[in-house]
């Protein structure tokens, strides 16, 4: 075997440790696969210092990011930094430099995507991304590839593997949101500062890619509405559970004519539903298509070694692709910008949980202002009340959410309601 692929990491944190173990640890397989040796000739990073899970040798050791985007000895670059600067910069010099790129960053290819597979076009090279959309799950090159020739009609999924760990300990053990959240940072399963993922922005980066490549139109992660887990309790768990139901921040993006719909926030599923059973740190992703039908794809959606043999398997495509002569496959079918539906335009079923003053007329006022804005009720439950405020969940059929914020609305206004406790859309 005489030809060899020059490697070339960008970062190395979690994904890029995780990287570099796969691309180590698997060497002979690959070379097998691949026809070539796949050899790291050198890891960028800014501390040297603090402790890794992998050795990096001192001789690969460079704190010098751009000279090693654009030197002469790297043929494919890997970029695990995270974040949209340098990273966009350093991706950038590497394809103007001719390099192949591999990218796990999704807040990268969510927002600057465009830009950066166009400058791939027009230098004739590859960009793949695989491991910036579903971790280890094999969903971009599915979505490309497997099911090209499908006109898919939905992409729905559960892409966040913190929020789905907290929503499951909650349902399982009852436990409020705060200190399931408390639990999943001393496990590593969160962030200090979890905000990107219990408010749905890193699901919302990945939608925009997902959807992206699906339905072949850009989406501005700006117009996805986005809605994060921190308001749902134990209560609201439990009334899902007693209606057959169980709650899971989704991604959920869809065709609606020539426009697409893409949104994130907790729904209430049936149990039924194949997404209901993914549980703890576990991602699924299920598409949908009129040639395709229904497809699910499972996995860890994070992590150093999933994530990282998601990078490594883009790597050894993208070495393919320079031992065939196919360098600078699109990586992306987009023609254009997608219009996405207003959120206020889209149908929802809601569960509404409210705090009313315990006293006659209360539940006529309330549906009188539904009727209002033709908002039909599915069903009403009212079982908790201290004398004095009284607990009512309202089921609300499917109508447009322009018109169900309306309702909401006027109902929080009148002065026998105390508060709207929970909101929560209901799928199925």
């Amino acid at each position: 075997m005489n030809h060899e692929i020059r490697v070339g990491i960008l970062g190395c944190g979690v994904v890029g440790c995780g990287t570099y173990q796969v691309l180590q640890d698997n060497a002979e397989q690959i070379s097998r696969v691949t026809g070539a040796r796949l050899q790291v000739v050198r890891v960028a990073d800014l501390d040297w210092k603090r402790e890794r899970p992998v050795e990096i040798p001192p001789e690969l050791q460079t704190s010098e990011s751009m000279a090693l985007a654009t030197a002469e000895d790297i043929d494919v670059l890997v970029e695990t930094m995270g974040g949209i600067h340098p990273a966009k910069e350093l991706v950038l010099a590497a394809i103007g430099a001719g390099k192949s790129v591999v990218t796990s960053n999704k807040e990268l290819m969510a927002r600057h995507g465009a830009e950066i597979l166009e400058a791939a076009a027009r230098q004739g090279v590859d960009v793949q991304f695989e491991g910036a959309a579903g971790g280890v799950i094999p969903i971009v090159r599915s979505l490309k590839e497997s099911l090209a020739a499908c006109r898919l009609e939905k992409v729905l999924g559960i892409v966040n593997g913190t929020t789905n760990y907290i929503l499951t300990r909650m349902s399982e053990e009852g436990r409020p949101f705060k200190e399931v959240l408390a639990q999943a940072q001393a496990l590593g399963y969160a962030e200090a500062d979890p905000t990107a993922d219990v408010e749905g922005l890193d699901a919302a980066n990945k939608l925009a890619i997902l959807a992206a490549v699906a339905f072949g139109g850009r989406i501005r992660v700006e117009e996805i509405f986005r809605e994060g887990i921190s308001s749902i309790s134990p209560v609201d768990l439990d009334y899902a559970r007693r209606v057959g139901k169980v709650v899971k921040l989704l991604a959920i993006g869809q065709r609606a004519g020539e426009r697409v719909e893409v949104r994130v926030h907790p729904a209430m599923l049936p149990r039924s539903h194949p997404l209901a059973a993914v549980n703890g740190v576990f991602n699924a992703i299920f598409v949908e298509g009129p040639e395709c039908g229904e497809v699910m794809l499972f996995g860890r959606g994070a992590g150093s070694l999933p994530t990282g043999a998601a990078v490594a398997g883009d790597v050894v495509d993208c070495a393919r692709n320079l031992l065939t002569g196919a360098r600078g496959r699109v990586p992306c079918r987009c023609e254009g910008q997608a219009q996405v539906v207003p959120m206020a335009e889209i149908e929802s079923s809601l569960y509404v949980r409210t705090q009313v003053l315990d006293r006659p007329g209360v539940l006529g006022a309330m549906a009188m202002e539904f009727g209002r804005e033709q908002v039909s009720i599915g069903s009403v439950i009212q079982e908790s009340t201290d004398g004095k405020v009284a607990e009512i969940v309202w089921i609300l059929h499917s109508t447009p959410e322009g018109r169900l914020q309306k309702a909401l609305d006027a109902i929080k206004a009148l002065d026998v309601v105390v508060e709207i406790s929970s909101v929560i859309r209901v799928l199925g």
